[in-house]
């Protein structure tokens, strides 16, 4: 089936990130040690929580306070636990002519609020080039469930076999097969580039 619609993760495809900066930076404006960060963000699932939309920027907020028995500025966290991206810059040019090419794109990501608008305020490719955002944080749904990939392909207005979707994860990239998707693990730009090339994806790049 001829593919109409073209799916990118959001985290270490088009933008990277360090996840101990992230705890590094949450420790600092809290007065703690990173690895309480760290336990208070992961270790009953409160990240996951927050992905997947059950809570809000405020109810996370309030309670990695409870769990770590501080109260840093909202703001300052907010910060020190997103300004952890930059983007891949060999992906950008990829996208940009795919983009000036006319192919419907979009990204599919897990996500919370704080990172997906940090990420659309500092990144313009981001904000400006997809179409089509299939947020974990705002489907109620996180990656490799299949329910946010159906979701993603209603978002999008096309079948699941019409869509193309990359993604660092094997898991994530399984699940999506499983539901129709043409899915391939990102490695390198340069191989992605040919998994386009391969399925009759024509760009200047």
């Amino acid at each position: 089936m001829q593919l109409k619609f073209l799916y990118f993760d959001l985290g270490k495809v088009l933008v990277n990130f360090e996840i101990n900066q992230m705890f590094r930076q949450m420790g600092a404006v809290s007065g703690i040690d990173p690895a309480r960060a760290e336990a208070a963000v992961f270790g009953d699932g409160l990240q996951f929580r927050y992905e997947t939309g059950q809570i809000s920027s405020a109810e996370f907020y309030e309670a990695f306070c409870r769990q770590t028995g501080t109260q840093p500025d909202y703001d300052a966290l907010a910060l020190a636990a997103s300004d952890i991206f930059e983007l891949n810059l060999s992906v950008l040019p990829v996208v940009t002519q795919l983009y000036e090419a006319g192919y419907p794109m979009g990204i599919l990501s897990n996500t919370c609020e704080n990172h997906w608008e940090h990420c659309k305020r500092r990144f313009r490719i981001v904000a400006e080039g997809f179409a089509v955002r299939a947020l974990s944080y705002q489907i109620g749904a996180h990656k490799p469930d299949p329910v946010i990939f159906r979701a993603a392909a209603e978002l999008a207005g096309v079948a699941p076999q019409e869509i193309f979707f990359v993604d660092d994860f094997p898991e994530h990239v399984a699940a999506a097969k499983t539901v129709g998707f043409d899915a391939v693990q990102y490695t390198s730009t340069s191989e992605l580039v040919e998994e386009l090339r391969s399925r009759g994806i024509r760009f200047n790049y």
